[in-house]
């Protein structure tokens, strides 16, 4: 009991406040009704001076309509790889008040072929966002001018 006494600072604890905040009118989403469409959004938000030069994972995060709530940079690495962390992913869709979501991250190489580190990660995002009730509706490889849909091929 004296050691909290002498330190007035127990009952001082760090305030979470959970906000998303939009400036798109709901009309004015865009609405993902194939692989194709999300490759679009997800080329159209990427740098185009980085999509060959290092890696980046991002989630495009949906309302249950397919509507984009918004896109969200998980993370950045190195030329060959980057390193995910499954509750910045959840996290970012909670606050959202997403209902599913896409992964897309690039490979600098130009070769869309799934590592067995990415099916590893899609796996994992599957199951997690199933207790959560959270879809994972696709996860995309992109390059500049191609990408691979795990949905389309069948591997989700």
């Amino acid at each position: 009991m004296e050691n909290l006494n002498q330190n007035s600072n127990w009952q001082m604890v760090s305030e979470i406040e959970l906000i998303y905040k939009t400036k798109v009118k709901t009309s004015d989403r865009p609405q993902i009704k194939s692989s194709r469409d999300a490759y679009k959004i997800a080329v159209a938000s990427w740098d185009p001076d980085k999509i060959e030069f290092f890696e980046q994972f991002k989630i495009i995060l949906m309302n249950q309509a397919y509507k984009v709530l918004g896109i969200y940079e998980v993370s950045s690495g190195g030329i060959t790889g980057t390193m995910v962390d499954l509750r910045l992913i959840f996290s970012a869709a909670l606050k959202a008040n997403a209902t599913c979501l896409m992964m897309v991250h690039n490979h600098p190489s130009g070769q869309v072929k799934a590592s067995e580190a990415d099916k590893q990660m899609t796996r994992k995002v599957r199951e997690a966002g199933k207790l959560l009730d959270i879809t994972l509706i696709d996860s995309l490889i992109i390059t500049p001018e191609i990408y691979y849909s795990f949905a389309d091929d069948g591997a989700l």
